[in-house]
């Protein structure tokens, strides 16, 4: 039983004209009967009465085109299903975020996405660190992942979509706390607070380097293991940090978040990762999408 079968059935039962069913089918008549008679072989029963003068159905013919419509319709739909599928319209795609900042960006590309693909469905998977996403993206728990760059080459492909600046987080008693902006230089002496040195913080790699570019090695004397704690501590005057400008968005008391001048390059790329070569056509369309709703930063530019 094929469902070409079923096609020239239904078609002859809802004509009761085997003419008018071959038009319909774009196929000669003999070809049309010759299915049917294979179909009823293959039921092991007469569907359709025929006679010189017309065509109707046996009651096994009537119980039979039931079901013959429903696995017609059913054909359907998983072809159509496929075909969805192979357009990125339908799956799921697992999205990694980590910082503040990637909250922040993520409803605004969400919204857009999910206006288009309405039938794909947004897994997130947060981490506090970079290196984390980066070892799901080349093992494939993950398809794409917000993180902060550099990203390694080779395994994944990237694209940078905003910069964002660094800041001196600073306790609201601090001498330094009241000015317009904060020389690196000036916190050469002070203590710092940083996050944990093995866990592949991005942020702490791009705070040191800021520091040795200012002149100094910053004596970290707490490590934490998130951003809230890293500022909370900074409240609690165990040190000052340098710190992206969205962790300002948390609102932690007592502390002060404060811009860096002089020439010391402070800004830390977020980029979008996935692996090179993936073929999903669902990942397609989300980066295709993020190359609209979130482009890459023209040179210089940065986010305060």
């Amino acid at each position: 039983m094929e469902l070409r079968h079923l096609r020239a059935f239904t078609a002859v039962a809802e004509e009761l004209h085997f003419g008018r069913a071959a038009r319909r089918l774009h196929l000669a008549q003999p070809a049309l009967s010759q299915q049917v008679k294979q179909l009823e072989q293959d039921v092991g029963a007469v569907l359709l009465e025929r006679t010189t003068r017309q065509v109707r159905l046996t009651g096994a013919g009537t119980v039979f085109l039931e079901h013959a419509h429903r696995v017609l319709r059913e054909a359907e739909l998983a072809r159509e299903s496929v075909l969805v599928t192979e357009r990125g319209e339908r799956g799921e795609l697992r999205v990694g975020v980590t910082g503040v900042i990637t909250w922040r960006l993520l409803p605004r590309m969400a919204r857009a996405y999910r206006r288009r693909y309405p039938h794909v469905r947004l897994e997130l998977r947060p981490s506090v660190f970079s290196a984390a996403q980066v070892s799901a993206l080349i093992d494939g728990r993950i398809d794409v992942g917000f993180l902060r760059a550099p990203v390694p080459a080779g395994p994944l492909a990237s694209r940078v979509i905003l910069n964002e600046s660094l800041m001196a987080v600073l306790p609201q008693d601090h001498p330094l706390a009241g000015e317009p902006e904060v020389h690196l230089a000036d916190l050469a002496d002070e203590k710092f607070v940083s996050y944990v040195s093995m866990q592949g913080s991005a942020l702490r790699d791009a705070a040191v380097h800021a520091c040795f570019s200012a002149g100094f090695t910053p004596r970290v004397v707490q490590e934490a293991p998130d951003t809230h704690t890293v500022v909370a501590l900074v409240g609690a005057a165990v040190g000052v940090a340098l710190m992206p400008a969205s962790a300002e968005t948390l609102q932690i008391e007592g502390v002060v978040f404060t811009p860096i001048a002089g020439g010391v390059d402070v800004r830390v790329p977020i980029a979008l990762a996935w692996r090179e070569g993936d073929p999903s056509p669902v990942l397609a369309g989300f980066l295709t999408t993020a190359e609209e709703v979130l482009p890459s930063p023209g040179p210089g530019s940065g986010e305060r």
